[in-house]
């Protein structure tokens, strides 16, 4: 009995590894995200009085004073040192999960290029479209406008 060649079977074997890269992508994320979560940055004063820590969120963790130096300090220096000392620790923080995310760059391509084959989307669904209502219509138009278009360029 002869075997007929499925037609799908091209489409079926992309799909199915545009579903495994999003499983490990979506594997990795989790891993991230639980790394990100048990992460801190924390700043130590120059005179090495105090340090400030913050988590993933930016919320403070921690404020820990070294010595008894703070006391001596004026209220409005020693807020303007925490404050510094807090927003460091946040951008040190900011720029962790930055580092984190850049490793996901590009992966909504990848995978989009994948789900399409490598074809654009409207490519992949122009059998579809072909069966609504009106649909010749508006591809004669489209062609029309195109036609244009590419009648614009030549010149």
């Amino acid at each position: 009995m002869p075997t007929t060649a499925d037609p799908f079977g091209s489409m079926s074997e992309e799909l199915g590894q545009a579903v495994e890269a999003m499983r490990a992508h979506r594997q990795r994320a989790e891993k991230v995200q639980t790394e990100l979560a048990r992460s801190s940055a924390a700043v130590t004063s120059k005179d090495r009085m105090v340090t400030a820590e913050v988590g993933p969120q930016g919320q403070v963790l921690a404020l820990t004073f070294h010595t008894t130096g703070y006391q001596e300090m004026a209220p409005a220096q020693l807020a303007r040192l925490l404050t510094d000392l807090l927003n460091e620790a946040r951008a040190r923080m900011g720029d962790q999960v930055v580092q984190a995310m850049k490793e996901f760059e590009g992966v909504g391509d990848m995978l989009r290029f994948s789900l399409t084959g490598g074809s654009s989307l409207d490519q992949l669904l122009e059998p579809l479209r072909s069966m609504m209502p009106g649909h010749d219509a508006d591809a004669q138009a489209e062609r029309r406008r195109a036609g244009r278009q590419e009648e614009f360029r030549e010149r």
